[in-house]
C-alpha cells in the first residue's frame, strides 16, 4: 500500500491503517523522543500523545513534507512541552539584542567520539542544548528551530553559537584531561 493511500485512509478515521502508520514510524519517533526526554517512561507517553494529536490533525497534513517530517516536528514539540511542564520557574536572558557572529569552525578532532559529544550537549544550559541538539542531531535549520522553541532567528543564532562554543571548550578540556 502507498503512502499516500494509507494517510487517505487515516483521514478517513481508518483504525486498522492508523494502526499499520503507527507500527511504521513508531520506533523512531520514540527515539526523537528518547533524545530529549532521556526516560523512557516520558518518551512513550509523548509518543502517545503525538500520535493521537497526528490522527486528530491529520486531515491538515498536505503532503509538502514527507510524513514522516511533519510527524517528527510535532513529537519535538510535544517533548518540547514536556520538559517547559515539568520546569519550574526560570529566569530567561533575552539575547535578541546581542551582536551574532556566524561559527564556521565547529570541527572537533577525530579522536573525539559522537557519543562523546552527545554526552557532552547533555551537560550543556537547557536554553543552548534545545538548540544545539535540533541543530546538529535533528538537522533543523535556524528558521525552523526558532519557529520550535518559538524565539527570535537572531537568538536561535546567538544561542546555537554560544552553545557549540560551550561544547567545544567542554570537549577540549576533556581531550586535554583537564575536564572532570
Amino acid at each position: 500500500m502507498f503512502q499516500i493511500e494509507l494517510i487517505e485512509q487515516c483521514k478517513a478515521n481508518d483504525r486498522k491503517a492508523q494502526l499499520k502508520l503507527y507500527r511504521q514510524y513508531c520506533n523512531g519517533m520514540y527515539c526523537v523522543a528518547m533524545r530529549f526526554l532521556k526516560n523512557a517512561d516520558d518518551a512513550e507517553d509523548v509518543l502517545q500523545e503525538s500520535f493521537v494529536k497526528a490522527f486528530q490533525k491529520i486531515h491538515q497534513y498536505k503532503g509538502d513534507v514527507t510524513f514522516g517530517a511533519w510527524l517528527k516536528k510535532i513529537v519535538v514539540h510535544k517533548s518540547l512541552d514536556f520538559i517547559k511542564a515539568k520546569k519550574e520557574n526560570m529566569v530567561e536572558l533575552d539575547e535578541a539584542y546581542m551582536q551574532i557572529a556566524e561559527d564556521d569552525d565547529w570541527m572537533v578532532e577525530d579522536k573525539i567520539a559522537v557519543d562523546e559529544v552527545k554526552l557532552e550537549m547533555e551537560n550543556l544550559p537547557e536554553k543552548y542544548k534545545y538548540v544545539v541538539q535540533l541543530y546538529l542531531v535533528e538537522g533543523y535549520d535556524h528558521s525552523e528551530i526558532s519557529q520550535i522553541l518559538n524565539i527570535p532567528e537572531t537568538t536561535c543564532r546567538t544561542r546555537l553559537l554560544r552553545g557549540k562554543g560551550f561544547l567545544k571548550e567542554a570537549l577540549i578540556k576533556k581531550s586535554y584531561g583537564t575536564g572532570s
